[in-house]
């Protein structure tokens, strides 16, 4: 139900005074005026089924659009297929033997060590730090409050209809209501007439519009639900994978001689109610084919519409003309198995559920800065046709891992690098386990040039050639 006009206008001012007072802060922390911001995109169970790492099936313009003016990592891996241990890891850059937390019942504060994270570090940094969506996963594991107040100068936002992605929302053939895992819905007839990432997009434009206004710089993770189940996606986006075009995974078997550990019998998937009503046997299965087919199509269509969404985000940001002062990160917690080796979810080490899409924009260096009225990131339509080309970014092929995403965002940002951590590092409370990728990106070591640190617009990114692809084109 939606708010009260009383009780709308009470949260919006309570958000104003919040940015207000930290912008306050921000200023009293930091005097530097051309520091770049953060923008960090974390999605939810999203592998690398993109345009951009050419998958010849998925439509995502405006991710691509993105990793066109990016440098793009083709083999970065999570380091764990779970939701909490793997963003807990990659804010805080140790890997979960550290932080303590395979599952979601602990706080690293508590159970390991008083560890900073990313948004802590921009914080203490003099940045204003911002969450939107899911960043931190929710719980025990962030202190039932996204790390609040250590990691964030307001409090974290969350889409107030993400409490029915579990309940009876799903149409069915029947005319009922369900709670499936396949879920495309017509949105004006859901609970408050909106799904949860288009709320996260609104408010992220939302806190750019209230950032613009100040010099300070900011930090703002922007995380998104889909295309984690159940998947709940409006219902066009159907229209772009006809069932005909979807084919199974191409290694579907669970593979011989398999140890039971290493296999995840998706038991989370086996409580919707439409998997159910295939009565499919436990642990192995398998799901009938026409039912994989509607699985995979509504993956590819969560994809496309999570697309939209950053599309638009990244739109707004050019908007604001933000987009020559903000580095953007994009990446998702882990991938999510369609089928291969007969699994239908997260939770194994098999790489489709290891291995992430990395990429990081950063102006000036990975893209050439907007001309006067030129726009970085103008808004695609999924739905239109295909016949564009667009010249591709840079790409790096090393194996790299999401605990990287702490010490190169804070030296691409001009900051100092944290060091690296001693073993064990549990009484240390500023380190890093990951590697340093800003090789990746032609800079001299920051960590060694002081000259260069305070001053990240320095440089330049040299380009090389890889493979293009193809993006829908404006025009329809």
């Amino acid at each position: 139900m939606p708010l009260s006009p009383g009780r709308g206008l009470l949260g919006l001012s309570l958000v104003l005074a919040s940015v207000c007072a930290a912008l306050k802060s921000a200023a009293q922390g930091n005097s530097a005026t051309d520091a770049l911001n953060v923008l960090l995109i974390v999605v939810d169970d999203l592998r690398p089924t993109l345009g951009c790492y050419e998958d010849k099936l998925v439509r995502s313009p405006n991710i691509d659009q993105l990793a066109s003016r990016s440098i793009l990592f083709q083999n970065a891996f999570a380091q764990q297929a779970v939701c909490a241990p793997s963003r807990v890891s990659f804010l805080t850059g140790r890997r979960p033997d550290t932080t303590r937390l395979y599952d979601f019942n602990s706080y690293w504060r508590v159970h390991a060590g008083n560890f900073s994270t990313i948004p802590q570090y921009f914080k203490e940094n003099g940045y204003v730090t911002m969450s939107v969506g899911k960043v931190f996963h929710p719980g025990i594991s962030s202190n039932h409050s996204d790390d609040s107040p250590y990691s964030w100068s307001i409090p974290p936002y969350h889409p107030s209809s993400e409490k029915y992605e579990n309940t009876k929302t799903c149409r069915g053939q029947d005319g009922e209501l369900h709670a499936n895992l396949v879920c495309p819905v017509d949105v004006e007839d859901v609970p408050e007439g909106t799904l949860p990432d288009k709320q996260s997009t609104e408010r992220a434009i939302y806190l750019l519009e209230k950032m613009k206004m100040s010099a300070r710089p900011f930090f703002l993770a922007v995380g998104y639900h889909k295309p984690h189940i159940p998947f709940r996606y409006p219902k066009e986006f159907q229209k772009l994978y006809p069932l005909e075009n979807i084919t199974l995974a191409p290694d579907p078997q669970v593979p011989a001689g398999l140890p039971p550990v290493a296999y995840n019998p998706w038991m989370d998937i086996r409580q919707r109610e439409d998997v159910q009503a295939l009565n499919v046997s436990v642990p192995y299965g398998p799901i009938p084919a026409d039912f994989q087919r509607k699985i995979r199509q509504s993956y590819f269509a969560s994809v496309s519409y999570l697309d939209t969404q950053v599309g638009h985000l990244l739109s707004a940001l050019d908007d604001l003309h933000l987009a020559s002062s903000t580095i953007i990160a994009f990446t998702s917690d882990h991938g999510w198995s369609l089928g291969e080796h007969g699994e239908w979810a997260k939770y194994s080490n098999f790489d489709v559920t290891t291995r992430v899409p990395l990429m990081f924009y950063v102006p000036g260096r990975t893209a050439l800065l907007p001309e006067a009225g030129e726009k970085l990131f103008p808004y695609i339509d999924p739905f239109d046709s295909i016949s564009e080309l667009m010249e591709p970014g840079r790409q790096a092929e090393e194996v790299v891992e999401l605990v990287s995403l702490f010490p190169t965002l804070a030296g691409l940002a001009g900051l100092q690098v944290p060091p690296r951590c001693p073993v064990p590092s549990f009484h240390v409370e500023l380190c890093r386990e990951g590697q340093n990728l800003l090789k990746h990106f032609q800079l001299p070591d920051l960590e060694e040039d002081s000259d260069l640190r305070g001053n990240p617009r320095t440089t330049k990114l040299f380009f090389s050639a890889t493979a293009p692809f193809y993006i829908p084109s404006s025009s329809g």
